[in-house]
């Protein structure tokens, strides 16, 4: 791990560090093939190169898995994240309130493949996970982002901490 863990109580900060940290989470979209319920997927992502992260996941993801596929129909995503994969929860639980857990909610969008967001969120991706630049070209892996609406995170007792998707995106690191 590249930066020390912020204190619970920097709820923007807190959710910046699991963000910029983590390299997976779940993504979850809506079902087209079963009738509109969630779907959720493991999936890798990367939210900016190491240590310069920008807050927002991009995801390289194919229209041959139905988390693609689901997005392109119906945006409406979540994505969750838990502290617990950091190795910084030590032997508690990783439903134990004081190992953070977040859910970006918002939509999950294809982004156009020459558009210089594109090509900075594919270095980040392959950057960050170096096997991708191999996978099969036949599969059509394209670049996704997830526009964050709302945010939930848990990371001490007491409910979730009020974190506004400008206080996040702000957030000094």
């Amino acid at each position: 791990m590249s930066q020390a863990r912020p204190r619970p109580d920097d709820a923007a900060a807190f959710a910046r560090w699991m963000v910029s940290q983590s390299s997976w989470g779940v993504l979850n979209t809506i079902s087209s093939d079963w009738g509109g319920a969630p779907f959720g997927n493991v999936v890798s992502f990367s939210d900016g190169l190491p240590d310069k992260g920008k807050g927002i996941p991009y995801f390289y993801l194919t229209a041959l898995d139905p988390t693609a596929s689901n997005a392109l129909k119906d945006q409406r995503s979540s994505f969750t994240i838990s502290e617990y994969n950091l190795g910084t929860c030590g032997k508690k639980d990783p439903e134990n309130p004081t190992c953070a857990k977040i859910t970006l909610v918002g939509k999950l969008k294809l982004l156009e493949g020459t558009s210089e967001e594109a090509e900075f969120a594919q270095t980040a991706l392959f950057t960050k996970h170096p096997e991708m630049k191999g996978w099969p070209k036949s599969h059509n892996f394209q670049v996704f982002k997830l526009d964050i609406e709302n945010i939930f995170m848990i990371n001490w007792f007491g409910g979730p901490k009020p974190l506004t998707v400008e206080q996040y995106l702000h957030a000094k690191m």
